[in-house]
């Protein structure tokens, strides 16, 4: 990707009008995974970047949301890309270059993060670089500032390449049209947040079951055209009912947030990660096999095993269904694997069991 030339006033006048056909185009987006990354993707285009994040604010903490690099894909595919890029959430008052956009709602354009000053009100974060052998040089970073002036996120670019495709500085004239871009996506993002929160758990802040039901359906439709692989795991809590005799019911609250923190810190940012119901979950693997599935199931249960839970010590039974090889369709998903957890509890509970 290369950044394309805006000389003659034929050129401004096109890539205007390109920018209202976008903010149109958003609107009409109400998934937010889809949403953030046609954005991004517009913001690289304007602007000839190679790789790109757009983070979201929740709280303190920023989110990766949505990541796409043009190098990293080519090397290893993008699955693998992104589960490399997935990163634990950043801390706003770091001196991070998204944290600082983030809290003094500026723009920010380095050149070159190798020449940021000592003294600078910010720091570039290697820790992305080294995990994946990737070279950030050029940064550009824009916050995501809805109409009432929160902060909701930040649109963060890495790496302009120009016409010879050479790593370059952000051309300062792109800058405004990425501002641009970012207020009208902003509102779109604004919209599909508040849609989305219909489909949280207000106790977890996980998906809830409506939308669960909704994603299957979704990703068993995607099986039928394109044949990828889609794998379910349903788990429950061992013995959750003595914590909450013994311990009360607030402790028992305490203890499914803080299982549900373990399933997101330990899960791909595409898992569809789901409060079913009391103290049961279920994690949605899109394109993921059955040897896949089966490995993650086996590596969250010796996770929950090993955590230090505030309440004590803590274990899950798992049940594992996949799309093709133990089902037919995805209405068979949900069923199989309530049966394999099943099996699990049978067994003595604290274990995996596969459909």
């Amino acid at each position: 990707m290369t950044t394309p030339e805006m000389g003659s006033a034929a050129d401004v006048v096109a890539m205007c009008r390109r920018l209202i056909d976008t903010g149109i185009a958003l609107t009409g987006e109400p998934e937010l995974p889809v949403l953030l990354d046609r954005i991004l993707g517009e913001a690289r285009e304007f602007t000839g970047a190679e790789a790109g994040t757009i983070f979201l604010r929740e709280g303190d903490q920023l989110r990766f949301a949505v990541v796409q690099n043009d190098v990293l894909a080519a090397e290893l595919g993008d699955q693998e890309m992104k589960r490399r890029l997935e990163a634990s959430p950043v801390a706003v008052r770091e001196p991070s270059l998204a944290g600082f956009v983030a809290t003094s709602g500026q723009v920010l354009r380095v050149p070159d993060v190798e020449a940021i000053p000592a003294g600078a009100p910010y720091a570039f974060d290697r820790s992305v670089d080294r995990r994946t052998a990737y070279r950030t040089r050029s940064v550009l970073a824009v916050p995501l500032v809805d109409q009432a002036g929160e902060t909701l996120g930040v649109l963060e670019l890495m790496n302009a390449r120009n016409q010879r495709s050479v790593v370059t500085a952000f051309a300062p004239e792109r800058v405004d049209l990425v501002r641009c871009l970012a207020a009208q996506a902003t509102v779109s993002v604004r919209a599909a947040l508040l849609e989305e929160l219909s489909y949280r758990d207000p106790l977890t802040g996980l998906y809830n079951r409506r939308y669960f039901g909704l994603r299957v359906q979704e990703e068993g439709k995607r099986h039928d055209r394109f044949g990828e692989p889609l794998s379910l795991v349903l788990m429950d809590i061992d013995h959750f009912k003595p914590v909450n005799d013994r311990l009360g019911h607030a402790a028992g609250d305490d203890l499914l947030r803080e299982l549900a923190r373990v399933l997101v810190g330990h899960s791909r940012s595409f898992s569809i990660i789901t409060r079913y119901g009391g103290d049961e979950f279920a994690v949605l693997l899109v394109n993921t096999t059955k040897a896949g599935a089966v490995a993650y199931a086996r590596r969250i249960k010796t996770l929950v095993e090993t955590h230090a839970f505030a309440h004590g010590a803590l274990t899950v039974s798992l049940g594992v269904c996949s799309l093709p090889d133990d089902v037919r369709t995805s209405a068979d998903l949900i069923p199989a694997a309530d049966r394999a957890l099943y099996l699990a509890k049978r067994a003595g509970r604290n274990g995996v069991e596969v459909a």
